[in-house]
């Protein structure tokens, strides 16, 4: 999932380490999700945009994507 996370951070003034404690996740998780190597929970993608006071769209970008999402996958959808 495409995300602007750094650059919200950035603007924040942030450091990955200080972003992780203010959502109780790891630096290495903030890393993760900034490179797209991971997608957040609803949870954390929800408490990471309250951080930033916008909406979780405004961070994570849900576009349509070539790759079959899980409930797709799960339903043998072509």
């Amino acid at each position: 999932m495409k995300n602007r996370l750094k650059e919200f951070r950035e603007s924040f003034r942030l450091t990955q380490e200080q972003l992780g404690e203010l959502v109780g996740v790891s630096r290495q998780a903030i890393n993760s999700i900034e490179t797209e190597k991971f997608e957040p929970s609803i949870w954390l993608a929800y408490d990471i945009s309250k951080i930033f006071n916008c909406s979780i769209e405004d961070v994570f970008l849900f576009e349509e994507s070539e790759r079959k999402s899980r409930s797709q996958q799960s339903r043998g959808v072509v």
